[in-house]
């Protein structure tokens, strides 16, 4: 078990002015050195547009994006790497996946945890006459797999969830969910983005027909690149079109994948970070990486407990799956102020606001108080962190006890 006082096990350099960095919730910081190396090593050599010439240089551009295609492919238990589709990033896959799949009149069921990458699009439909039912998560910060079976109708098209909250950071027992879908011909659309490279995520063990994920976070990416795997004999419908660099004569878009689903030239850039940082977390496991922040998160949860006038959010220990975020506020401050105030007086980096998710908060009842301060833990932060971390909370938490005497 990590200790207080000894190093991350998962060393990489250190933030710019010795910033500690606890937002890896929005975006993984510091990248492993590899994932820099690799970009830019192989940017300078091979950075020219893959498929669209026969020359050496192209066909080692392809080379990296077939072999990334079967990296993720591999890493996320599917069975056809073409089916592996690259995108942006989460909410780009969540929108071609949701408008290419659910129809004016259908029925769908979503949950009040989900992100806004997922709520918009769905918004979008409603307004457009698709009925959508939201499920609400339960004190514990779980959806009860039951409530979401308990929707499901003849005309029910889908079913759109969130793997691992962002907020409160609860996996949700997606494969109850998968199997009912299975059973009942639901399409079941997983968004994977908190959950990906931190926990396992295999499309058969969860019942999903299409994962969404994002690089940047878990995976150890760069910004900019993410995608989805669609299991075979799921379709999606052309909510775009453009260019492929295969069979150029064709007038329409083509249909097989992965080009259905892809457009344009490729973020081969970030392709390569992608495949650098999924090799890294191969290298040192998914297991070892997440008792490691987990075991930071207690101390955090610990520490941040026994704080006077500190209300945290579904921290409780419930014996179920959970990932390593933590939101918090002070009582009778706002959160933004939190935040600030950890930055500028303590060098710590957080997350406040609504974290895009506005039914959690919601829920909770913080939407009053325009969302809450969040910390979230990564490979390489260190019991050292935490410490910097309850200590900072505890004094501004104490200034603000004094301000009301």
């Amino acid at each position: 078990m990590t200790q207080t006082g000894t190093l991350s096990p998962f060393q990489a350099h250190t933030p710019a002015g010795g910033l500690m960095y606890l937002d890896n919730g929005a975006t993984s910081f510091p990248k492993p050195p590899e994932v820099y190396e690799f970009m830019d090593t192989f940017y300078r050599t091979y950075g020219v547009n893959p498929g669209r010439s026969g020359f050496d240089l192209c066909i080692e551009a392809g080379t990296l994006l077939d072999s990334t295609r079967k990296l993720l492919t591999a890493f996320f238990g599917g069975t056809d790497p073409n089916r592996l589709v690259f995108g942006y990033n989460s909410t780009d896959a969540l929108n071609l996946a949701i408008f290419g799949t659910i129809s004016e009149g259908d029925h769908v069921i979503t949950t009040h945890l989900e992100h806004n990458a997922t709520l918009r699009p769905l918004w979008h439909l409603q307004e457009a006459g698709t009925q959508v039912d939201w499920v609400d998560f339960e004190d514990d910060g779980y959806v009860d797999p039951d409530k979401i079976i308990a929707r499901m109708m003849k005309g029910t098209r889908a079913v759109v969830m969130n793997h691992g909250s962002n907020v409160i950071g609860t996996v949700q027992d997606a494969a109850a969910v998968g199997r009912a879908c299975k059973e009942r011909g639901i399409l079941f659309i997983l968004d994977v983005s908190q959950t990906a490279g931190m926990v396992p995520v295999k499309l058969d063990e969860l019942g999903a027909d299409i994962i969404c994920f994002t690089g940047h976070k878990s995976l150890m990416g760069p910004m900019g690149i993410g995608g989805m795997y669609v299991r075979e004999g799921v379709d999606i419908k052309h909510t775009r079109a453009g260019g492929t660099g295969v069979r150029s004569a064709q007038r329409n878009h083509l249909d097989e994948y992965p080009w259905r689903m892809e457009y344009g030239t490729p973020n081969l850039p970030g392709i390569a970070g992608l495949n650098a940082g999924v090799n890294w977390v191969n290298r040192h496991g998914l297991g070892a990486i997440h008792r490691h922040e987990m075991e930071l998160w207690r101390q955090l949860r610990d520490g941040m407990k026994a704080i006077e006038g500190v209300t945290l959010y579904c921290q409780e220990d419930t014996g179920k799956e959970r990932i390593s975020v933590l939101s918090f506020n002070v009582d009778g401050m706002e959160a933004a102020d939190t935040g600030t105030m950890l930055d500028v007086d303590y060098n710590i980096a957080c997350r406040t606001g609504l974290h895009c998710t506005p039914m959690v908060h919601e829920h909770l009842g913080t939407d009053k108080l325009h969302g809450a301060a969040r910390f979230g833990i990564g490979p390489f932060n260190t019991p050292e962190h935490i410490a910097a971390a309850v200590a900072a909370v505890g004094e501004i938490a104490e200034m603000q006890r004094k301000r009301k005497r």
